[in-house]
Order: C-alpha cells, then sequence, then structure tokens
C-alpha cells in the first residue's frame, strides 16, 4: 500500500483529484492540449534540476507514493531490464522534457516522441478533444515535436544515465516527417535514428499514426519489410519494435506477425489510435458542435478496450510466445491491464487512462496485479503472460 501523506498536506493524487478532476469531468473548459504542454513545461523544469535538493525532495515524495519495488513484477525482455511491466505511452512527452523523472511517477519505462527527422507544428488547432463521460479522447495532433537534433541535446541536457543503467527503460517512437514523401520515408526514419540510437535502449517504428497522410500504408508487409531492413543496417541499431493500429483487417495482423518473426523485430505495440468510432458516431464535439463521425483524428480511450484486447490475442495467437508484445489502448485500470497480460502482453502502456484517472493509476494497477499473482498462485508476472488466467475479484 501507498504510504500516507503527513497531516494537512495533499498527496500527489489527492492533489491532481482536487484541482484537475473537476476540469476532466468537462468535455469543456482548458483546452486538453494546453493542459497538457503547462504540465510538461513544469515537469520538464523538475527533470532539469531533480538533483536540486527542494525539488529533489518533493521528487522522492512522489516517489515513495507512486512507486512499487517487487522482483516479481520484473521481466527482461529484448535486453533490456523493466522495474515493472507499466509504462507511459508515446504521444504525451513528445520532445522527451522529463525522460529524467518518469520512474518517480511509478513506471517501468516510457517511451519518448513520436519524433521525425524534420521538426514540425503539426496540424491546425483545436487537435485534442476530452470525451469526458466516455473517458476517451479525439486527436489529430499530427506529429508536432522539435525534431530529432533538438530531442538529442533536450535529453543530453538531462545528464541521464545510460542505455541499461536507468531507473525506467527509454524507449524512443520514430515517425515520419509530413513534408517527406512516401518514397523517402526509410531514409526519413533513419536519420533520426541514427542521431538518436545511442541514447534509446529501444526505438519503435510508427507507422499506424492516423493523422500523417498516407503513413498507415507502410503498415504493409512489403514497405515494412524494406523498412525495418533498412533501419537495421545502421550502426548500433537498438532493439526495434512496430507498432500498428487498431483498425487493420487480422489477415494484415498475421503478416505483422510473420514479419517480426522472419525480421527478427524486437517486439509489437499494439494499438495505436482508431479511426472506428466504436459506437460514438453521433456524439458531439463542444469546441466545434461536429459529430465524431464527422470529425478527423484517432479515438483512444476506454472505448477502444475491446479491439485492443482482440489485436493482443491475434498477435499471440500468430507469432506464439517468443515475441514480446507491449499492449495499449483503453487501459484505464488493473483488471484491464491483467486481462492484457494474460492475453499475451508482456508489458502495457498508459496515456488517455492515466490523464483521466491520475497518478495513482501506476500503482492501483501494480497493486492489483500482485494481487492478481497472489490469487492464481503465479511466481512472476512473467508466468502470468498469455496466461489466460481471468481476473479475480
Amino acid at each position: 500500500m501507498a504510504p500516507s501523506a503527513p497531516a494537512g498536506s495533499l498527496s500527489t493524487s489527492d492533489f491532481y483529484r482536487r484541482w484537475l478532476g473537476p476540469v476532466l469531468s468537462r468535455d469543456e473548459g482548458l483546452d486538453a492540449e494546453q493542459l497538457s504542454r503547462t504540465a510538461l513545461t513544469a515537469l520538464g523544469q523538475a527533470s532539469l534540476r531533480r538533483s536540486w535538493p527542494g525539488i529533489s525532495t518533493v521528487l522522492n515524495g512522489v516517489a515513495a507514493e507512486l512507486q512499487r519495488r517487487d522482483l516479481r513484477l520484473e521481466q527482461v525482455l529484448f535486453g533490456c531490464r523493466f522495474s515493472n511491466p507499466v509504462g507511459l505511452a508515446a504521444g504525451f512527452d513528445k520532445n522527451g522534457v522529463a525522460a529524467g523523472i518518469w520512474d518517480r511517477f511509478g513506471f517501468g519505462f516510457a517511451e519518448l516522441g513520436t519524433v521525425t527527422w524534420h521538426g514540425q507544428p503539426g496540424n491546425p488547432r483545436p487537435r485534442l478533444f476530452r470525451l469526458a463521460a466516455e473517458q476517451a479522447a479525439l486527436n489529430r495532433m499530427g506529429f508536432n515535436n522539435d525534431g530529432a537534433n533538438t530531442l538529442l541535446k533536450t535529453l543530453e541536457r538531462q545528464q541521464l544515465s545510460p542505455p541499461g543503467k536507468r531507473p525506467a527503460v527509454l524507449g524512443i517512437n520514430f515517425g515520419k516527417s509530413k513534408v517527406t514523401p512516401l518514397e523517402q520515408a526509410a531514409d526519413d526514419y533513419a536519420a533520426s535514428l541514427e542521431v538518436l540510437a545511442p541514447l534509446a535502449d529501444y526505438a519503435v517504428i510508427n507507422v499506424s499514426s492516423p493523422n500523417t497522410p498516407g503513413l498507415r500504408d507502410l503498415q504493409d508487409s512489403s514497405h515494412l519489410r524494406w523498412l525495418v531492413e533498412r533501419l537495421r543496417r545502421l550502426p548500433a541499431c537498438p532493439p526495434l519494435l512496430v507498432k500498428i493500429a487498431p483498425d487493420l483487417e487480422d489477415e494484415a495482423i498475421d503478416g505483422i506477425a510473420r514479419l517480426a518473426f522472419e525480421e527478427g523485430l524486437a517486439g509489437v505495440i499494439a494499438v495505436n489510435t482508431s479511426l472506428d468510432r466504436l459506437g460514438l458516431e453521433q456524439r458531439r464535439l463542444p469546441q466545434t458542435d461536429r459529430t465524431l463521425a464527422e470529425e478527423p483524428g484517432g479515438l483512444s480511450g476506454r472505448p477502444l478496450r475491446p479491439r485492443a484486447l482482440e489485436v493482443i490475442r491475434r498477435l499471440r495467437a500468430g507469432a506464439g510466445p517468443a515475441l514480446p508484445l507491449i499492449g495499449v489502448g483503453g487501459i484505464d485500470s488493473a483488471e484491464a491491464a491483467w486481462e492484457r497480460i494474460a492475453a499475451g502482453a508482456s508489458l502495457i502502456q498508459l496515456y488517455t487512462g492515466w490523464i483521466f484517472q491520475g497518478p495513482d493509476l501506476v500503482p492501483t494497477i501494480l497493486d492489483g496485479l500482485l494481487s492478481q499473482l497472489d490469487r492464481h498462485g503465479v511466481r512472476s508476472i512473467s508466468e502470468a503472460v498469455g496466461s489466460g488466467l481471468p481476473w479475480q475479484d
């Protein structure tokens, strides 16, 4: 259990619920993107100054509240030691400003990016919308980021420990620059990866965002094979994973499972946001007064949970237990996390659920996973992966 806060003080979770809960409970109000930017600005300053006495004291307090240390949660996958299976998904810390402190929030790993070779502003605003009643979000960000060379400088300024010696594993998610033609995509990805490879514990090829024109064409097996082979030729290439969309047909998912095995990919991340409105076609956004059926962008959060689970099961059936899978999409409870792990995911990632539920979602999930290990008599989280064991209340 988490330690209680001193009398008269607010815990991280209490602070989040008191000040952000009312904002997140409504679609209207503070702009969702501006809220994230404000939070990241503060987190970025904390990461740069994490060794300063006052800031280190605060961060240590956050860690004492949110971290869970238990050997049963540890795994070694594609050469990386994960202290626990819960990670921060790509898309939140796009520019890596808080890379030095994500472990303090209880995460076993964090994925930075998506980063592109060319810095780019992304799509016009507004482009991020809360769907509070559904615990979901719609985004059409468009890979807005400062570019690979700026990310390199940002990470260097934080004086991170080298890969393999960090308290939390750091992955970097790579996308294609919007200005780069599809036929030159491999060179675009390669330019970013070559610059950032020395700082990445693992690298993710993002070919599944719905918000960059033509990007999902790269999920086709022939295009993806060509891209993977190009990147693997780079010197000191870190373990490579690919992130796929939930909207793929089953045959395409099977093809990616085969490709991952044949090309020796380190793993597959499933899934990205969905173009399917998942029963919310007539849901109206107050900011635009248009329905989700009329709005472009990818849907994330709780409505994605069933399809994301189906994709993990399909990948597990096609690739077998040797290929590490990372489950993401609609995970906002310990039960949802256990469900994804029991279906075959070695690791899981949070984003939309973490925003709505707050920082204590991470320890809530970790406590829940440990409880399920006890209830089922399973010795470690790795033994639970793909076990099919049900959630037990």
